[in-house]
Parts: C-alpha cells; sequence; structure tokens
C-alpha cells in the first residue's frame, strides 16, 4: 500500500503544532449566518411574534371589559363574517370592501397621476433631476397627521373648492368637501403618491429607446407607442410603486379618521376602535389577521406576475 507524500502546508502544520485551517464551505457558512442572523432576529421580534400573538388573540373569548380570556373559541371570526346575538350584518363585510376598493382607487390614482410626473422629471435637464425628485419626497418628511390636517383646512365648507363643488351642484348648501370618502381619497393619493413615482421613474430612467423608435417607424399612434414601446419596460416600477402604494393604503388608519370620520370608516379603522374606544381585542385581533391573509394574498399574486415577466423578458433575450 502507497502512502501520499504530505504537502508543504500540512508539513508546516505538523512542525508548528497548529490545527488545519477551518474549510472554506464552513467558513462561509457561518458568514453566511452572521449576515442573515439580524434580519432573522429582527423579522422574528417584529413581525413573527406580534402575528403569533394576533392569532392567538383572535381564538380567545371576549371578556368582560374587552380583554382576552379562555376558553379558545372562533367566535370573533363569526363576529368579522357579520354574525352575532341580533343577527346577521354586513357592516364588518361592508368595511372589508370599502377598505379594498378605496385602495384600488388610490392605486389607479397614484398611477396614473405618477407617469406624467415621472416622465416629467426624466425629461428635465440632468442637473435639475435631483431637485425634482427631491420635491417630490419632501412633503412625505413632514408627519402625516400635519399633512393630513392641512387637507382638512383645503376641503372645509368655508374653502372655494367646496364653494365650486356647491356650485356645481356636486354638494349641498353649507357642506364642504370634508368630511367624506372623497376627502378620504384625496388624502390617501397626496401621500402615497411619492411610493409610486420614485419606482416608476426608476423604470423610465432605463428604458430602452431603441424600442420606443422601433415601434414609431412603424406609425404607431402615440398611445400605441406607449402601451406597446413605453409601458412594458415600465412594468416592473409599477408592481413595486403598487405594493408600496396598496398595502398601506388598505390598512391607512389616520387619513380615514380625520378626513372621513364616521362616514367612511375603514378597516384600519375598525381595528383600532377594537383596542381602544370599545374594547373587544379578539375581535380586533381576528380583523387584524383577515388584512394579513389580504395583503399576504396580494403579495403572492404580485411575486407570480413579477415570475412571468422575468420570464417574458428572458424568452425575449
Amino acid at each position: 500500500m502507497c502512502c501520499r507524500w504530505p504537502s508543504d502546508e500540512e508539513r508546516a502544520d505538523a512542525a508548528t503544532g497548529s490545527a488545519p485551517p477551518m474549510n472554506a464551505p464552513l467558513r462561509r457558512g457561518l458568514g453566511l449566518m452572521l449576515t442573515v442572523a439580524p434580519g432573522v432576529a429582527w423579522i422574528s421580534v417584529f413581525l413573527f411574534l406580534p402575528s403569533l400573538l394576533m392569532g392567538l388573540l383572535a381564538f380567545m373569548t371576549n371578556g368582560q371589559y374587552g380583554q382576552p380570556t379562555l376558553p379558545l373559541t372562533d367566535s370573533a371570526f363569526v363576529q368579522v363574517a357579520g354574525y352575532s346575538f341580533l343577527g346577521w350584518s354586513p357592516g364588518n363585510l361592508l368595511v372589508i370592501w370599502r377598505s379594498l376598493t378605496q385602495a384600488f382607487y388610490t392605486t389607479v390614482a397614484t398611477a396614473l397621476l405618477a407617469y406624467p410626473l415621472a416622465f416629467f422629471i426624466a425629461g428635465a435637464r440632468e442637473r435639475y433631476r435631483p431637485i425634482l425628485l427631491l420635491l417630490v419626497i419632501v412633503p412625505s418628511w413632514t408627519n402625516q397627521v400635519v399633512r393630513t390636517y392641512a387637507w382638512m383646512q383645503i376641503l372645509a365648507p368655508e374653502t372655494w373648492l367646496s364653494h365650486l363643488a356647491i356650485s356645481l351642484g356636486l354638494l349641498p348648501q353649507h357642506m364642504g368637501l370634508y368630511p367624506s370618502g372623497f376627502a378620504v381619497s384625496m388624502g390617501l393619493v397626496y401621500n402615497y403618491l411619492p411610493y409610486m413615482v420614485l419606482p416608476i421613474y426608476a423604470s423610465v430612467e432605463k428604458l430602452d429607446w431603441r424600442l420606443v423608435d422601433a415601434v414609431r417607424d412603424l406609425y404607431a399612434s402615440g398611445w400605441r407607442v406607449f402601451r406597446h414601446g413605453v409601458f412594458p419596460q415600465t412594468v416592473p416600477g409599477l408592481l413595486a410603486g403598487i405594493i408600496l402604494v396598496a398595502i398601506p393604503a388598505f390598512g391607512a388608519y389616520i387619513v380615514p379618521q380625520l378626513l372621513g370620520g364616521d362616514r367612511s370608516v375603514l378597516l384600519g379603522n375598525l381595528i383600532a376602535q377594537q383596542f381602544s374606544s370599545m374594547p373587544n381585542w379578539p375581535f380586533g385581533a381576528a380583523l387584524t389577521l383577515v388584512m394579513l391573509v389580504f395583503t399576504f394574498g396580494g403579495l403572492v399574486v404580485f411575486r407570480r406576475m413579477a415570475r412571468r415577466l422575468n420570464a417574458g423578458e428572458a424568452n425575449l433575450l
């Protein structure tokens, strides 16, 4: 039986008595663990554990003063569906539906406003673009409560906007645009518009204008140029903007609370009420889980859309 002659490194280790070095895969594994450990800890403490607590609260019984008690039950989810000791009422389901539609309208409105604004910034001189982007972002540095109070003053009954709406027959006399569902929509669009502009602008900056010129060479109209040459290239930014706008708009609390009042209660307001003014913690936790389910479902849908988009781009290449 032949023996392998030791290498120079092995002879040096034997001479010095030092241990063999750690192999590369183990070092990479430890490095990866140290890299992801802070993120895993953050997600566990601030996302997983609160969600687990809400899931536990949702299946508990509502106590005498609204606090969760044993035994475990599904009565909170039955209440979300609208059933109570008085019978069935569609109120809770209408709040969920109103929240979904408000998030949809907000997302569509911000996208329609963000496209021309993003193209305007991208078409400006290069030295002006950072300033224009800063002007888009700066309002979001102010507290959302302060901005919402500003909209309350703008849409109040004595303002010219309310007088214009009254003169056009859109409002009865001595009424204002606030509080109303319209005021909530205006506030949500204003607050979340920057989150749609920035990702769309990032996509516009990376446009391949050769594809746009190719569509123009085929004598396409302006709408067809945008539809076939521009829009497909900006879909990644649009999807990112939809996620950044639709999810917070679905669970918004401050804007509906201040601009809508009792006329436009959304899911975030209904959840807050269960933990404050009329406490019912299990019901509030069940509503929170419903909101998380809708949010997670939306993220799954958008992830599949992004995968199909990437697959389509790969096939084109």
